[in-house]
């Protein structure tokens, strides 16, 4: 599975931005897709997860601003943040989970966020 992001850049504090991620290769096999983020001098952190079916996982510091959804047609992940605040900012990566795994087993290059303050 082949993951390749867009939609990153500059965005003020109280802007948007809507992050893509198109998935190639071994399509079939994918049942979880997410998103992760890495700040600097901080841990990965998942930011939010969608299962094949729709269903959704957010962290608590997104889960009141940030839609995740994907279009299992394209291979499309999608994540709209919302009311972005600097503590946003961070690399963010997109991962999937293949049927029958219990942990992330490809990931995108990632696209850098950063939200100005």
């Amino acid at each position: 599975v082949q993951l390749v992001e867009s939609g990153g850049g500059l965005v003020q504090a109280g802007g948007s931005l809507r992050l893509s991620c198109a998935a190639s290769g071994s399509i079939f096999s994918i049942e979880v897709m997410g998103w992760y983020r890495q700040a600097p001098g901080k841990e990965r952190e998942l930011a939010a997860a969608i299962s094949y079916w729709g269903r959704t996982y957010y962290a608590d510091s997104c889960r009141e601003r940030f839609s995740i959804s994907r279009d299992n047609v394209k291979n499309m992940l999608y994540l709209q943040m919302n009311r972005l605040k600097a503590e946003d900012t961070a690399m963010y990566y997109c991962a999937v989970k293949v049927k029958g795994s219990n942990k992330y087993d490809f990931w995108g290059q990632g696209t850098q966020v950063t939200v100005s303050s």
